[in-house]
């Protein structure tokens, strides 16, 4: 009874979740209202506040829970890992409302007093840096290549990307963007070897959501 009980209330919380991740998406903070979002849950008020307390909490929630929606996909390691977390990145936020809706609440951030404002951008930072890492102690990085100073590069660089492809195509050239970065950095940062057997290809990005995202030949 109890098992069953914590499995009604992770459901809860979930769906709770995802209805103020798809209010938050088309209205932004300011524009969302605690109503709109348990109108779209289907849950009580008493519910939501039990998970989350606030409205604030629960925006600061659907933020964290933008790695989620790429990290478990993964099934690569070092350089080609960091290239897939872009692929699979750009697919998402043309499809997964809780990724684009935590994308957007980390550009309002100010809207809700948001103490560490760089904590969203330094946590993506830090999963990059550790693939970085990786990449490093498999000899697949030329000498001089930080893993943090790229790995910021690399957030920085989809940040204004993202937002240039939302306002010129809806992002619907988003993962050509993607590859196109990545044609260019690679030759500057992997060595001869390695940055000829990457893949860059948007249907990765495609294949890791339906689970049939294979084994790059880099990955070895």
């Amino acid at each position: 009874m109890r098992q069953l009980k914590q499995q009604r209330a992770m459901e809860t919380r979930e769906a709770i979740l995802h209805a103020a991740a798809a209010v938050f998406d088309e209205l932004g903070y300011a524009g969302a209202s605690i109503n709109r979002i348990l109108e779209r849950s289907g849950t009580t008020a008493g519910a939501l506040y039990f998970h989350f307390g606030s409205k604030e909490s629960l925006a600061r929630a659907v933020m964290q829970a933008q790695s989620d929606t790429i990290v478990p996909l993964l099934t690569s390691e070092g350089l080609q890992r960091l290239v897939d977390i872009t692929m699979i990145w750009s697919h998402q936020l043309q499809t997964s409302t809780l990724l684009r809706a935590g994308v957007r609440l980390t550009t309002e951030q100010s809207a809700f007093g948001m103490e560490d404002a760089a904590r969203p951008y330094e946590e993506w930072a830090t999963i990059m840096q550790e693939c970085l890492v990786t990449a490093e102690e498999r000899g697949e990085l030329q000498a001089g290549v930080d893993p943090r100073e790229l790995a910021e590069l690399v957030v920085e660089t989809c940040t204004g990307m993202q937002l240039f492809a939302s306002a010129a195509s809806g992002r619907a050239d988003l993962p050509q963007r993607a590859v196109r970065m990545w044609k260019l950095l690679l030759p500057g940062i992997a060595v001869p070897a390695l940055a000829i057997r990457v893949v860059i290809d948007p249907e990765r990005g495609r294949a890791a959501v339906y689970g049939t995202l294979p084994e790059a030949s880099s990955t070895a």
